[in-house]
């Protein structure tokens, strides 16, 4: 699940960590009041105005700007709310900004120069161990920095059995040049970090930039923050940050039925129990020279009910030119999913593309005399190879 960045900030100001300070606004005027507050709470006298979608790069696309005076303020937001916001993360649909973050203005002239670095905590699945990745090449797109200049992104990995160590912050501090009271932040701000990472069970927190001001502070400018789903059941808090208008609304209405959904650019519909079944299917329809439309694991209840939502979800797409069901029938049984089938075709009157079903394992006969005698647009098949030949006819 991923969250806005005025989200990610309060999780880690939580955690201990220094963050631009800033408050969220749905309206123009809203933005006037938050910049009054925030210069009451930092003495900011300008401010940053801040799309909030989920997606990097917002900047380039005109989503960041920054305003001197209320007025601009006002201006400001009025631009950017409601505008469709085009990145190179969002695709050329781009997406509506619907809130700003109005946020303190942190590059303030002091007795040293600013200093703008990189740095996110992720886990690295071939060493099974967290990593800190960090480079002094802040404010710059981390792939970019990768291609052009390898040699300047570090890393520090953290054994999850034992956490991040002191030497360790440390290191990365004076990995990236600093001394003095700004070395000092920057090994409370690495600490604090990892802390908020591990504890709200994150697959990733990107800052960038990570921001020495010119009074040596330490402060997260950005903050992109993903986190497991799997772990959301311990964070009832963080699972209400979620912002759906933000998620593809076909997989959002498919998570409401239980389906995992995710939409391809194909033209063969998938409907599969299990997500390495899955696979292989996508792999049989490649094979016959299609393209998988979505994939789409209905899980090990297939009634009704929820093939009919499957159906009516894979539908959408008018490039699907057929589906393919593959269902494995261990804990549910064939013939329960084939009269669900059969069933679901009924209820919906009518399916403008043929269906390919393949049942396989317990009851997986009788499936099949149930599909054979509904005396619909269903052909039934035995084996994956029979399935491909049955993709290729469609193709054809």
């Amino acid at each position: 699940m991923n969250i806005h960045e005025y989200q990610g900030k309060s999780i880690l100001k939580s955690y201990g960590v220094a963050i631009q300070e800033g408050i969220v606004a749905e309206t123009s005027d809203e933005a006037v009041q938050a910049a009054k507050d925030l210069q009451a709470q930092t003495g900011t006298g300008w401010w940053v105005i801040k799309a909030q979608i989920h997606a990097g790069g917002r900047g380039k696309g005109g989503g960041v700007k920054l305003a001197k005076s209320l007025e601009d303020v006002k201006t400001t937001a009025d631009q950017i709310l409601g505008m469709t916001l085009v990145t190179p993360q969002t695709g050329p649909e781009g997406k509506l900004v619907r809130k700003v973050l109005i946020a303190q203005d942190v590059y303030y002239p002091g007795p040293e120069k600013t200093q703008e670095f990189y740095m996110s905590v992720l886990l690295n699945r071939q060493t099974g161990r967290n990593v800190i990745i960090y480079t002094t090449e802040g404010g710059m797109d981390i792939e970019e920095v990768a291609h052009n200049h390898p040699e300047k992104i570090l890393n520090e990995e953290v054994d999850p059995r034992v956490g991040l160590q002191g030497f360790q912050a440390r290191k990365i501090a004076y990995n990236l040049g600093l001394s003095g009271n700004a070395n000092k932040e920057m090994v409370k701000f690495v600490m604090n970090l990892y802390k908020a990472y591990d504890a709200i069970d994150a697959s990733q927190f990107e800052i960038n930039p990570v921001l020495k001001t010119s009074d040596s502070k330490i402060i997260a400018v950005d903050a992109k923050v993903n986190l497991d789903e799997n772990g959301l059941y311990r964070h009832a808090d963080i699972l209400a940050m979620r912002d759906v208008t933000e998620e593809d609304p076909t997989e959002v209405e498919a998570g409401e039925f239980n389906l995992n959904y995710v939409k391809l650019d194909g033209n063969i519909g998938c409907m599969v129990n299990g997500a390495g079944l899955a696979m292989a299917t996508m792999d049989i329809i490649k094979h016959a020279g299609g393209e998988p439309a979505n994939f789409l694991d209905v899980g090990g209840t297939a009634d009704a009910a929820r093939v009919e939502q499957a159906f009516r979800i894979i539908l959408r797409d008018e490039n699907v030119k057929a589906i393919l069901i593959n269902i494995f029938g261990g804990i549910v049984r064939c013939d329960r999913v084939a009269q669900g089938i059969v069933d679901a075709y009924k209820n919906m009157g009518s399916v403008r593309v043929p269906i390919i079903v393949r049942l396989q394992g317990t009851n997986a006969k009788e499936a099949k005399d149930i599909i054979d005698a509904s005396g619909l647009r269903v052909k039934s098949v035995i084996l994956l190879q029979e399935a491909a030949d049955s993709v290729k006819e469609v193709l054809a």
